[in-house]
């Protein structure tokens, strides 16, 4: 069941919503543990990326991408339209601002399951609005049993997902918060606490100065 402030008073919605970068070598967790948070809180909305690749079967526009020709997302990057942008295999993946700008001035929180780079380019950007998280294993011999235990991939392909792990695992410095996944339970909840810590800072809730004028003026 989704979370909402059905009885907050108006003025406690007024606020501006902040970007929750989530990174984590592959099979730490990232993914479930965003795909959790955005499906119970209903303040929250997860980034949808551009893509040059074709769409997949079963794959809807702006709900899985936003699907652009490569002439399109360049155009975007001339335009400077985009958060961040890299090249895997060929194609081309970046995150449109218009959307993510749009969410946060209505108060929306936006969450991205998002890789070291993409994080640092966002937080280069959007400084005062992003808090970066990172997501690490128990130990490397976990990881390693996650992976496996998908059976989504050859061990060749595992092999190499481990070692980008490591090179995304040696960026642990850049984030704000670091979470161990040993138990996916105390990770989620540690996750909670940290996004609604950051909702709470005065900078990103506009109606705590005229809220707090208002009680200082108030007679005893």
């Amino acid at each position: 069941m989704a979370h909402d402030d059905h009885h907050a008073k108006p003025w406690e919605t007024v606020r501006r919503g902040l970007l929750l970068l989530v990174s984590s070598p592959a099979g730490a967790g990232k993914t479930s543990l965003s795909r959790r948070l955005a499906a119970d809180y209903a303040g929250m909305t997860l980034s949808i990326s551009a893509t040059t690749r074709a769409p997949r079967p079963g794959e809807q526009e702006g709900r899985e991408y936003f699907f652009k020709s490569r002439p399109e997302f360049e155009a975007m990057i001339e335009r400077d339209e985009l958060f961040e942008w890299a090249e895997v295999n060929g194609q081309l993946y970046g995150t449109p601002k218009a959307p993510v700008i749009s969410a946060m001035e209505a108060g929306r929180d936006v969450l991205f399951d998002i890789d070291w780079q993409g994080a640092r380019q966002i937080a280069t950007k959007a400084p005062d609005d992003s808090v970066r998280v990172f997501i690490l294993p128990p130990s490397w011999q976990d990881l390693a049993r996650r992976l496996h235990a998908r059976a989504q991939d050859s061990v060749e392909v595992i092999e190499q997902r481990l070692d980008l792990g490591k090179r995304e695992i040696m960026h642990w410095r850049e984030y704000d918060y670091i979470i161990v996944n040993k138990d996916f339970d105390r990770a989620y909840a540690d996750l909670i606490h940290i996004y609604r810590a950051e909702r709470m800072k005065p900078g990103r809730n506009p109606w705590l100065p005229p809220f707090v004028e208002d009680l200082l003026s108030e007679k005893v």
